[in-house]
């Protein structure tokens, strides 16, 4: 069993926040095609990281979780690619971690 993390900005980088029906959107989308989803939407995640020598980056991200037996990496790919075009975002993080279910 695989867990696929989704992480999306809750802003452009500009700093105005992407309407809901955007989340919806996403969110509806996985969960017809996986059968269920997990969102963190209520908390938002920070992220923080350096660009260069001094300047750090700070982005509000709120978090999308399927679970998966098999990774499509193909597929998957390419919904990254249409989130990042969706979010105007040069990079959005989608990662496939290894589960055992317990």
């Amino acid at each position: 069993m695989n867990l696929i993390q989704l992480l999306l900005p809750l802003c452009d980088n500009d700093g105005h926040p992407f309407p809901q029906s955007m989340y919806l959107q996403v969110r509806d989308g996985l969960a017809e095609q996986f059968g269920g989803i997990t969102a963190y939407v209520r908390s938002p995640a920070e992220g923080l990281w350096k660009e260069g020598l001094s300047d750090a980056v700070k982005d509000e991200i709120v978090i999308y979780e399927v679970m998966v037996r098999e990774v499509d990496r193909e597929w998957w790919k390419g919904f990254r690619e249409r989130l990042e075009r969706l979010f105007r975002q040069e990079s959005i993080v989608v990662r496939a971690i290894p589960i055992e279910m317990l």
